[in-house]
């Protein structure tokens, strides 16, 4: 009779919670094709909803907090993500997998800090897009891979691979852990199920014909003896859910035939309770069954509808669940929008005590074996430990192989362990050491310090603070803060953008008085928009430039505001005038047009001090050099052997850099030699480059990317570019060339890339560590470009050290920077040196091709009416006279005791609510007074 006994589950219901409850404000878009899209851990949700190597993160936890949760951003792989899994011991870490064929494993700093945009181990690359990745559920640092037909085991401590299973018939759909870590199941397009023992043999020990149809299947091991699920399709495209019994592979225990549905579902099985949902992608049904332990049986527990479609669903761990209130199950629905908690409850009538029938002891987060002890034959289970809130365990897991003070990605060739473990077990060692800042890691440097930062990149402490600052130089740019400013100032409803121009173009163009647009449409047409009248621009038509050719690049002069340069892909380069008032018609013949190129252009740029002297690249690789005014070519640079991706001139004029796909920095004297002065190895890969001179032109700054597509900034020292970059910094993983804006008064480089929402901030420096991290600027949505205005359009009343425009779809908004002062009504002399008067030349075109150089004069920044604050007045600290009689007169033993507190908090600091100049370091300690 124990068969009919009637399931403690066959009551649990449905509650979705409550909107207020939804984590609202996700990026929009559909995630790309297979996969769940979501994942929870202990501690983080992790999900994509966009074709983009970019990956969302939110807390689990306190998701009714007020005004929502926000959303963080992860950019790991350069194409889309095509699956993620949490470590199920160590809450921080998670691994990711991508079309763009990597694995990548990274430690995530705790909610309210910036993540991490370097991975801190890269397991290998596998040759093809990697589907899915799987922990291991026993041992830490096990990893199971699917790309393709391939299915590899990897050891990510070690990074290496353990094992490289047989090769399936077709492309693998699903992996699945046995529940004691002993066995791999698989799940194929071929219509099988394989049972693998990745320990003793690469090949399969078991398979069978599953389903009917290929379309899509999944598997879930539900029993820790023998039991194996999967869900698939039969030959008239049901849906169907099948129970194997490995010791008896050749036909199914139980079969369930549900409707027919293009869509494939996902199945989420809780061993403590043997509950097993199955949520179908783009759909709003949820079927909750009950596997009968012993008895191989599904009996249907409910079904329910939910508000929306699921694009995503995801099981959250045990040990988060509101076990007081009888939730036995909680899952997350990935949504249009929105991430929807929906939980199974069994309603009991008390409520005030730990129901300990529903809740049975659950698996553990502290691993049973090593890597290496489970790859030796270790079979050692994971200690079960009670929900009961009283007797949970308090200490979080943190995996040995990757510490959270790791924060640069490992190299894969480096030995076992890497030269962080040994700096750590050595610390006398370490001096050499290369640590880097939050967001970003340091390879090559010649000499740099270590960090004694945590990952979130500020020390806990006030002592670690000063003595941090003690060991590395600190920028004092690094509490920059960039603030879009009021929308009185934007410029919206625009239309018809072109966002597809050529990668070595920056995608508009500005000066202090206007803008310039290419928009999609035939013929290369430009919009021109004056800064000066800000708003919303009418639906009429507007007058437009037409180019009469797509456009390549565009660039205004810097003598002479009203003069545009368009590179054209018909091999002309023409240059348009708009009048004072801006165009009050459209335009159809250009002022001048120079031919000389024999295919299309890639880029043109301005003389910085020369009037009329015009640069540009094309596609028959070279380098020509215009004088405007007369129109016709005076200069023609060759030595390229593939595609120019960016020119650069010398801020004195008189060399020209460039950086090209052959993988090569070369350096010109234009009117010396046709061929290059210098030459030397650049970025790899052929994704695009950008090149800028720093340091007063004594060093080359490029930006591009390494073999495995991760963005990385090279400083090359100008005069020797043949030896190979003096330091490299690695920043993130992203389809998009960073372009550098650089302010020569404050050596601060700004880079972002089309398409990014980060804009990173650096100031760089003529020694180790070269790169000293300021604050970036993150916006919620991706801009379509960058543009920095000239330095004399800052408020120097608001301490605004750089002023930008951010295009938007259909706006375009400024940006301002500021630096946080006290002092505001001093001028902040030492961030504002003299600045060059760039907008006037220094010589004409004739004398600079005869051979003649000059420079800019310079101006101050001041207003008149403010005084230096190097000229501040200095006064001295004043310390409060307290009268003896307080002391002598009578307290009681509560104002003692309160005095003392008072001074023992004073004594030590409140490290809870710190001072502000305990957060603003860097600035001056008179600021502060």
């Amino acid at each position: 009779m124990n068969r009919f006994k009637a399931s403690k589950f066959r009551h649990a219901e449905v509650r979705v919670a409550r909107q207020e409850a939804w984590i609202r404000g996700l990026p929009g878009g559909c995630p790309p094709a297979p996969g769940s899209h979501i994942k929870a851990g202990f501690r983080w949700i992790a999900f994509s909803t966009e074709p983009s190597g970019v990956l969302c993160l939110v807390p689990l936890q306190d998701q009714e907090e007020e005004g929502g949760k926000a959303v963080s951003h992860l950019p790991c792989h350069s194409d889309p993500v095509t699956d993620v899994d949490f470590s199920p011991f160590d809450e921080q870490i998670l691994a990711t997998a991508s079309t763009d064929g990597l694995v990548k494993v990274w430690r995530l700093s705790h909610p309210g800090q910036d993540l991490s945009s370097s991975p801190h181990v890269t397991v290998g690359l596998e040759g093809s897009q990697v589907d899915m990745v799987l922990f291991h559920p026993t041992a830490d640092g096990i990893l199971a891979s699917g790309a393709l037909r391939e299915v590899k085991i990897w050891d990510v401590g070690q990074q290496k691979s353990l094992a490289d299973l047989e090769s399936h018939e077709d492309q693998v759909q699903s992996l699945a852990w046995k529940l004691d870590g002993s066995l791999l199941g698989t799940s194929c397009k071929d219509k099988k199920l394989r049972v693998f023992d990745p320990r003793t043999k690469p090949t399969a020990c078991q398979s069978v014909l599953a389903h009917a149809n290929g379309k899509d299947s999944r598997l879930a091991w539900v029993n820790t003896d023998r039991c194996l699920l999967s869900v698939g399709f039969n030959q008239v495209r049901e849906c169907e859910v099948r129970l194997w019994d490995t010791r008896r592979f050749g036909s199914s225990l139980a079969s369930i035939t549900l409707d027919a549905s293009p869509r494939a579902l996902i199945p989420l099985f809780d061993p403590s309770t043997g509950l097993l949902v199955l949520a179908g992608k783009g759909e709003n049904r949820l079927l909750c069954y009950e596997v009968l332990p012993g008895q191989p049986a599904l009996v249907e527990v409910n079904q329910d509808l939910l508000e929306t479609p699921s694009q995503g669903v995801a099981l959250v761990p045990k040990l988060a669940l509101d076990v007081m209130a009888c939730e036995v199950m909680r899952l997350l629905q990935l949504a249009q929008g929105a991430i929807v908690p929906v939980s199974y409850v069994v309603p009991r009538k008390s409520t005030q005590e730990f129901q300990k029938d529903l809740f049975p002891d659950c698996t553990g987060n502290v691993p049973a074996a090593s890597a290496q002890a489970w790859w030796a034959g270790d079979n050692s289970q994971v200690q079960k430990v009670s929900l009961h809130p009283a007797h949970r365990p308090a200490k979080a897991f943190t995996s040995p192989w990757l510490p959270p003070t790791l924060l640069q990605s490992r190299d894969p060739e480096s030995p076992p362990g890497g030269a962080i473990a040994e700096q750590m077990e050595d610390p006398e060692n370490s001096a050499g050491s290369t640590l880097s800042s939050p967001g970003s890691s340091l390879a090559s440097l010649s000499s740099a310090t270590p960090s004694l930062s945590a990952t979130s990149g500020f020390a806990s402490s006030t002592s670690q603070r000063s003595l941090q600052s003690l060991l590395e130089p600190i920028s004092g740019f690094r509490h920059i803060q960039g603030t879009v400013l009021h929308r009185r100032t934007h410029i919206t409803n625009l239309r018809g953008l072109s966002l597809t121009t050529p990668g070595e173009c920056d995608g508009f163009c500005a000066n202090r008085e206007r803008i310039a647009l290419p928009l999609l449409s035939a013929g290369g047409q430009v919009a021109v928009l004056e800064l000066s009248n800000p708003g919303r621009l009418p639906d009429s038509a507007l007058p437009t430039i037409q180019n009469g050719a797509p456009v390549s690049d565009l660039c205004w002069d810097p003598f002479d505001p009203q003069r545009l340069a368009i590179a054209g892909e018909d091999a002309k380069i023409r240059l348009w005038r708009v009048g004072p008032g801006g165009l009050q018609k459209t335009l159809l013949e250009p002022e001048i047009v120079l031919q000389g190129h024999r295919e299309k252009l890639y880029s043109v740029k301005f003389h910085p001090l020369a009037s009329d002297i015009l640069a540009s690249s094309s596609y028959d690789m070279t380098l020509r050099i215009w004088d405007v005014r007369a129109g016709r070519q005076e200069l023609t640079l060759d030595g390229h052997g593939d595609q120019i991706f960016s020119l650069a001139w010398s801020p004195d004029g008189r060399r020209l850099a460039s950086v090209c796909k052959d993988g090569k920095v070369r350096v010109y004297e234009p009117r010396r030699a046709s061929t290059p002065l210098q030459e030397g190895p650049g970025p790899e890969g052929s994704r695009g480059a950008r090149i800028v001179w720093v340091c007063g032109g004594r060093y080359l700054l490029v930006s591009g990317f390494d073999s495995r597509s991760e963005r990385r900034l090279f400083l090359f020292q100008a005069e020797s570019v043949a030896t190979g970059p003096m330091a490299v910094l690695n920043l993130d993983v992203s389809p998009s060339t960073l372009i550098p804006f650089y302010d020569p008064d404050t050596s601060v480089v700004f880079l972002t890339g089309k398409g990014d929402t980060r804009v990173f901030v650096y100031e760089v420096i003529t020694e180790a560590p070269f790169f000293l991290e300021c604050n970036s600027f993150v916006s919620s949505d991706p801009h379509k470009g960058f543009q920095f205005l000239p330095k004399t359009e800052c408020d120097v009343r608001e301490v605004e050290t750089a002023r930008a425009l951010r295009l938007r779809q259909s706006s375009v908004e400024p940006v301002a920077f500021h630096v946080p002062r006290v002092k505001k009504d001093y001028f902040q002399d030492d961030l504002y040196p003299d600045t060059e008067v760039w907008w006037e030349p220094a010589l004409s075109a004739t004398a600079w091709l005869k051979g003649s150089d000059g420079q800019h004069h310079r101006i101050s920044l001041r207003p008149k009416e403010m005084t230096p604050v190097s000229e501040a007045p200095r006064e001295a600290p004043s310390r409060k006279y307290i009268p003896s009689s307080i002391y002598l007169e009578e307290k009681s033993d509560e104002q003692k005791k309160k005095e003392l507190l008072n001074a023992m908090v004073a004594k030590l600091g409140n490290r809870d609510d710190p001072l502000p100049q305990d957060l603003f370091e860097g600035v001056d300690e008179e600021e502060w007074d």
